[in-house]
């Protein structure tokens, strides 16, 4: 059932520290307007309009300077809107995009040259998206990694009891948006999350600290409860660690957080400023390819 989602919070509070220079946002959206971008009649969720430069002056707030767009299931593989924020920015935005297997090497190389980085599929609220299963990604993963991209996961890990060996036979680095969908309420401990901290060690796999909203057992912030995740994850692997604010925040069933309540907390959690230097500026760099 398509779900209409509320906007964000208006007038940001600043976070209580600020960023480093170059500080990048991994994982954003853009919507609307739907006349111009239609939205799939497939989807999972009808987002607010949210334009560039709304999320700009959030980003002005927040001590922001570059920027991951991610496609959204609701835009199917219609890049069009990402696209077109990224080439107004071109030196500080980057891309994650959609497409099917049947997409032409022309085609990719176009979209790398659009600002595009990495490939994504959407295995928790697919919409218009394709790649319904692991499957069905051998030969593109083998395309995009030629590139220098990487794929992004939209997926719960811990419905994946054999994930760890399949991503492995894919040969290309794998990125995990919102901590991998694990529930905070299953723990740190669980053999799930485990498996994704050992992923993570084993040198192929990144994870964002997103939506937090998604896997907290709190009806608002602060999100206590996944420091534990967070302190998890750095531990294991902090070259491989990003953050992302989610923005819009769309599929936010608990109370609208002000984002910049969030990176607040994100900020205490990472704490020591060289950890915070490596998770904010310099692993978006090196997988976005920022100079």
């Amino acid at each position: 059932m398509e779900i209409p989602c509320p906007p964000p919070r208006n007038n940001a509070t600043r976070p209580h520290s600020a960023l480093p220079p170059d500080a990048c946002d991994c994982h954003a959206h853009v919507f609307g307007p739907a006349a111009t971008y239609p939205y799939q009649s497939s989807r999972d969720y009808t987002p607010p309009d949210a334009p560039l430069e709304n999320l700009l002056a959030l980003h002005k707030t927040l001590g922001i300077e570059r920027c991951v767009l991610t496609q959204p299931s609701v835009l199917g593989v219609d890049n069009r809107a990402m696209l077109n924020a990224v080439a107004q920015l071109p030196e500080r935005f980057r891309a994650v995009v959609a497409f099917g297997g049947d997409t032409s090497e022309a085609e990719i190389d176009r979209l790398h040259a659009a600002g595009a980085r990495g490939l994504r599929v959407n295995l928790v609220d697919r919409g218009g998206m394709p790649f319904g299963f692991f499957d069905e990604l051998a030969a593109v993963a083998e395309r995009i990694a030629d590139r220098g991209w990487h794929l992004e996961l939209l997926a719960r890990v811990h419905e994946m009891a054999d994930v760890r060996v399949r991503l492995k036979k894919l040969d290309v680095d794998t990125v995990f948006a919102h901590y991998g969908y694990m529930p905070t309420a299953r723990g740190v401990r669980d053999p799930d999350f485990q498996a994704l901290l050992s992923m993570m060690s084993d040198g192929r796999t990144w994870v964002k600290m997103t939506g937090g909203y998604r896997i907290t057992r709190n009806a608002s912030t602060p999100y206590d409860d996944i420091r534990p995740f967070a302190e998890a994850l750095l531990s294991a692997a902090p070259q491989r660690v990003l953050w992302g604010s989610d923005w819009p925040h769309v599929m936010c069933r608990i109370d609208m957080p002000d984002d910049g309540t969030m990176l607040s907390e994100v900020i205490d959690w990472i704490g020591d400023p060289q950890l915070l230097q490596q998770v904010f500026v310099t692993n978006p760099a090196s997988l976005y390819g920022f100079s």
